[in-house]
């Protein structure tokens, strides 16, 4: 008989605030805030939205720890109550003026990337954000569900297993989804090969 396979450390965590533990909550908080965070910023495109959309997840995550089960991954779940707020969002029309920010705009306090050991001249670091900005663009341009696969695969590192966890749906369909996103992100961002590279620039 087949040992059950370990439990990964955040599933142990949340084991333990379903037993009462609130400071293995504030573990997972601290952990998993900012990648949330972050990825609802990329799906409805303005801070205060996913500042305030963040702080649901854990609040939900919160009030469903009596009945956790750690079947699935903890970030599985955790993607797929935030995947659910931010594509409630944007299906709502509440967007509407987010989609109107400019997507060049930064987050307050986060410093720009720099190769390391060089500084980048003025003119370099033009170049380089106008390319990031071109695929910030072409990422939000993408339909609600398509985006929230490429994030959740190129950015957030999640598996076809975890994505159709979070989005509740067969791994087929997320690897049609991310085959159909792919497909237009290279013909929307072909001018720029061989350069671009999706990772980390949103």
């Amino acid at each position: 008989m087949e040992a059950a396979p370990a439990l990964d450390l955040d599933a142990q965590l949340m084991l333990q605030v379903r037993d009462g533990d609130t400071e293995s909550f504030r573990q997972l908080l601290e952990k998993h805030r900012a990648p949330v965070v972050r990825f609802v910023y990329r799906m409805v495109q303005d801070q205060g939205v996913s500042e305030e959309l963040g702080q649901e997840v854990f609040l939900r995550i919160y009030r469903s720890r009596a009945g956790y089960q750690a079947e699935a991954k903890f970030t599985t779940w955790m993607f797929r109550i935030a995947s659910h707020l931010a594509l409630n969002f944007l299906r709502d029309g509440k967007n509407e003026k987010a989609r109107r920010v400019s997507l060049d705009a930064r987050e307050e306090g986060k410093p720009a990337r720099e190769f390391a050991g060089t500084e980048p001249s003025v003119e370099e670091q033009m170049v380089r954000q106008t390319r990031v900005d071109e695929i910030r663009h072409a990422i939000a341009g993408l339909p609600d569900k398509q985006r929230a696969a490429v994030l959740m695969h190129k950015y957030e590192g999640l598996e076809y297993a975890q994505i159709a966890g979070a989005l509740e749906c067969s791994e087929s369909a997320v690897k049609s989804l991310l085959f159909r996103a792919y497909e237009s992100l290279r013909g929307s961002l072909r001018h720029l090969a061989p350069q671009t590279n999706l990772r980390g620039t949103v």
